[in-house]
């Protein structure tokens, strides 16, 4: 099964859907009212899907570095400086892999525009999917990572973790639903560079949970970093480890929580980044 070459305005790589950059976002329920707290079952699927990640690091194979890289000093500014975005930043790529962007430059720019790209990808409803999630890591993921990453996945993302989450076996949620699984990056930035690995953090809010009139486990948001080492391979950046660790994450505003019928309005209306940084 391949990816479409749009993806559904739920974050779903692998639907047919709108394709315009938008930001993400049933009656009134436990949406509404004060500020909530996190929910457990929420809390629940952060863990598991960062255990997952843990687990892509241990059993990728690490093939970066080496003489050419790039002198202490210089990951030390690159960290320590602001990098340009969109406006001064160079033209996004123009190519895709079943929805998914790619030909990213040989560049510093280029591997950051990669690693943000591939975790909107990674935190997607596709991944949900036993087929839209085999045809996301071969195309993101070395050759060697993806071989060994797709069985490990199989078996965590089981029907019974599906059912737990509200989902059926086939990663769908029930009639009158919306799953969301959405990451959207506020900032990226190298800590290691050479022509033929890099190494950068992506620092993105996560949308995870469910909405709907029967959903116990509402939407709620995360805030995480996210580490790729990539290798520049087959003419592009690909994946050989990836982590996450929690924070940084900002005191949470005064803002009143949307009830289950707003955040489902939002999420149909607003879709994912196809393209970031």
């Amino acid at each position: 099964m391949s990816l479409g070459d749009e993806h559904g305005a739920s974050g779903d790589y692998g639907g047919s859907g709108q394709t315009r950059t938008r930001l993400p976002g049933a009656s009134g329920d436990s949406y509404g009212g004060a500020r909530r707290g996190g929910r457990s079952s929420s809390r629940s699927l952060v863990t598991v899907v960062g255990v997952i990640v843990l687990l892509i690091a241990a059993l990728a194979f690490a093939n970066r570095g080496g003489d050419d890289s790039p002198p202490p000093g210089k990951n030390d500014t690159a960290g320590a400086q602001a990098a340009p975005t969109a406006p001064t930043g160079e033209d996004p790529v123009q190519t895709t892999s079943g929805g998914i962007p790619n030909g990213f430059p040989q560049t510093e720019q280029g591997a950051q525009s990669a690693a943000a790209n591939y975790a909107v990808v990674l935190g997607s409803t596709g991944m949900f999917k036993t087929g839209n999630r085999h045809t996301i890591v071969d195309t993101l993921y070395t050759a060697e990572a993806a071989a060994r990453l797709k069985g490990p996945m199989d078996r965590a993302y089981t029907a019974d973790f599906l059912a737990k989450i509200g989902l059926d076996a086939g990663g769908n949620p029930p009639e009158g639903s919306t799953f969301v699984s959405r990451v959207t990056p506020v900032g990226t930035t190298v800590r290691e560079y050479s022509d033929s690995s890099a190494k950068v953090e992506v620092w993105y809010m996560g949308l995870i949970g469910m909405s709907g009139e029967r959903s116990t486990d509402p939407v709620t948001s995360t805030w995480q970093t996210w580490t790729f080492a990539l290798q520049w391979s087959e003419n592009d950046w690909k994946i050989v480890t990836d982590s996450q660790k929690d924070g940084p994450a900002p005191v949470p505003g005064d803002e009143r929580a949307a009830t289950s019928d707003e955040i489902s309005k939002a999420i149909k209306e607003y879709g994912g980044f196809t393209y970031a940084r």
